[in-house]
C-alpha cells in the first residue's frame, strides 16, 4: 500500500488554493494531549447551513429542545471550525472528491475517489487505521458503496463503479459496512452476486433491523437495508413496516459503535446522513429536515458514547452545501414553517403516488393528506404540466418526478425557498468533540483533516501526507 508523500511540486497546479501543510491546521503538537483511542467522523451530506439552522429551529419550536449538534455550541462543549470544500477541479466539490480530500489527504478531482490528478493513489485512512490493528467501518443512509463511504476505503478513478466498488470492499474485510445499495451486491448486480462471496469471507450479511440488532462482534458485517438509498425519514418514520424493517441513521451508527469498541486498539467509523444531499437535490424540504434531525440523533449518541468513553474524537461536518435553502421573511413565516409537523411523506413519496389521469380534486386531496395543506386548482394544473417538461438525467431523479416545481409550490405553504438544485462552494461548519479537539484551528482546507486525524489517534508519521 502506498504511503510515501503524494503532494510533491505540480500535484494541484490545477487549483488555485495552494496546499497548506498540518503546522497550519494544528496550533500545538497533538502528543502534547491524550490520544485518540477512537475516530468518528460524521457527515451530514450536502448540509448548507440553513439546513442547520432549519433543523435546530423545528427542534426547539416543535420538540422543545436544542438539536445535538447546535446544543454542543450553546453548552461551550466543542471546538468550531469553518473548512473550505473546494476539489482539484472546481471550487464547487462533489462528493467524491470532498470525501478522498478526507481519506487520502489530497485533493483530486470531482468524479474521482482518491486518484489524483497524476494518477497518484493515496492510501485511504480506513486502510491505515486497519493496517494499525483498529476495527474500521462506515455506515450511511444510501448505497454503502456511495461516494461519501468510498473515498474512506478505496481508490478508483470513476465513483460510477459501484458495483466494482462492492467487490473491492470485499478485498478490504472491513470490519462494519451498513447502509443501503443491495442492488450492488445481490443478484440485480451487472457483474454478479457477490453475498456469497461475502458470506464465504467470513462475513455476517444482514438485510433487515432485527438481524443488525441481534448481531454480535464475532464476524466482520455487511449490512443492506435498501436495493439503493434508504427511505427518507418522514417516510420511514409514517410507515410501520418501513420502522420495523429499515433501522435509523442512529441505530445504525450506535450498532456500528457496539460491535467495534472491545477492540484493543481501538476503532475509526465514518457515520453520512446521505439522504440530507438527496433531499437538498430534489427541494425537498421535509426529507430535508427530517433526515438532518435523524443525523441530530445520531450525533446526539455518538457524543453520549464520547462522553463517557473519554477517548474518542467526535468530528461532525459536511462535504458542501447544497441548493442553499432557508426560511425567508413573510408575515406567517412562523406558522408556515410549523406546520412542518403535518407532514407524513417527502415530496419524492408524494410525486412518485401522483397519476396525470387523476382528477384535480384527488391530488388536491392527496397533497392534503400527506402534507397537511391544500394547494390551488391551478397549482395542481402547473404540477401536472411539468411532469412532461423535466429535464432527463437530473441527479437522484430517476424517475423524472417535478421536484423544481413542486418545490416552488411549497415553497408559498412553508416560507422555506431554494437557491437551486445543486451544490454549492460555500465554507462549512466543522466540529470538533474530544482529545485533539483542542488543536483545531478556526479555520481550515478539507484535506488537512486526513493528518489531522491521524496524528490524534498518534498513528505512524509514515502514513501522514506530506506537503
Amino acid at each position: 500500500m502506498n504511503r510515501r508523500s503524494l503532494l510533491k511540486g505540480g500535484l494541484l497546479a490545477g487549483l488555485t488554493i495552494p496546499f497548506t501543510g498540518v503546522s497550519d491546521v494544528i496550533a500545538k503538537p497533538i502528543g502534547g494531549s491524550k490520544k485518540a483511542k477512537n475516530i468518528i467522523m460524521m457527515v451530514s451530506d450536502g448540509m448548507s447551513i440553513g439546513t442547520l439552522n432549519m433543523a435546530d429551529l423545528y427542534s426547539n419550536r416543535i420538540l422543545g429542545v436544542s438539536s445535538k449538534w447546535l446544543g454542543l455550541y450553546r453548552d461551550n462543549k466543542a471546538v468550531r471550525a469553518l473548512m473550505d470544500t473546494a476539489s482539484a477541479s472546481a471550487m464547487v466539490t462533489d462528493s467524491a472528491a470532498a470525501s478522498s480530500s478526507w481519506g487520502g489527504g489530497m485533493r483530486v478531482r470531482n468524479g474521482s475517489l482518491n486518484v489524483g490528478m497524476k494518477g497518484e493513489k493515496p492510501q485511504p485512512i480506513l486502510q491505515k487505521f486497519k493496517e494499525k490493528g483498529k476495527k474500521v467501518g462506515c455506515v450511511t443512509t444510501v448505497p454503502i458503496t456511495h461516494a461519501t463511504p468510498a473515498g474512506f476505503c478505496i481508490n478508483i478513478d470513476n465513483r460510477g463503479g459501484q458495483d466494482i466498488i462492492a467487490e473491492l470492499y470485499l478485498g478490504l474485510k472491513f470490519d462494519v459496512m451498513m447502509g443501503g445499495g443491495h442492488k450492488y451486491f445481490g443478484e440485480k448486480r451487472a457483474g454478479g452476486n457477490l453475498i456469497p462471496k461475502y458470506l464465504t469471507q467470513g462475513y455476517k450479511v444482514v438485510e433487515n433491523r432485527d438481524e443488525m440488532l441481534a448481531l454480535n462482534n464475532n464476524k466482520p458485517v455487511l449490512g443492506l437495508f435498501a436495493e439503493d438509498g434508504l427511505p427518507y425519514e418522514v417516510d420511514r418514520k409514517h410507515d410501520k413496516n418501513l420502522m420495523k424493517s429499515t433501522p435509523s441513521l442512529a441505530e445504525m451508527t450506535m450498532k456500528a459503535i457496539d460491535l467495534m469498541k472491545d477492540n484493543k486498539d481501538g476503532f475509526a467509523l465514518q457515520v453520512e446522513g446521505g439522504k440530507v444531499d438527496w433531499a437538498a437535490h430534489s427541494n425537498d424540504v421535509s426529507g430535508l429536515i427530517f433526515d438532518q434531525l435523524a443525523f441530530d440523533e445520531a450525533v446526539g449518541k455518538v457524543i453520549e458514547f464520547a462522553e463517557k468513553d473519554g477517548e474518542t474524537l467526535v468530528i461532525i461536518t459536511t462535504d458542501h452545501g447544497n441548493s442553499n435553502p432557508g426560511l425567508f421573511y413573510a408575515d406567517e413565516a412562523d406558522k408556515k414553517f410549523d406546520s412542518l409537523q403535518n407532514f407524513k411523506h417527502s415530496n419524492t413519496w408524494l410525486l412518485a403516488q401522483l397519476n396525470q389521469s387523476f382528477s384535480e380534486q384527488k391530488i388536491i386531496d392527496l397533497i392534503k393528506e400527506n402534507q397537511g395543506f391544500e394547494i390551488k386548482p391551478d397549482e395542481v394544473k402547473s404540477l401536472l404540466n411539468h411532469f412532461k417538461d423535466i429535464s432527463p438525467n437530473q441527479l437522484y431523479n430517476e424517475s423524472n418526478l417535478p421536484f423544481y416545481e413542486y418545490g416552488k409550490i411549497l415553497g408559498k405553504y412553508t416560507d422555506v425557498q431554494w437557491a437551486g438544485m445543486n451544490h454549492t462552494g460555500d465554507y462549512v461548519e466543522l466540529t470538533m468533540f474530544g482529545p485533539g479537539s483542542e488543536n483545531l484551528k478556526p479555520f481550515i482546507k478539507n484535506f488537512e483533516l486526513h493528518n489531522f486525524m491521524l496524528k490524534a489517534a498518534e498513528m505512524p508519521a509514515s502514513f501522514l501526507v506530506k506537503a
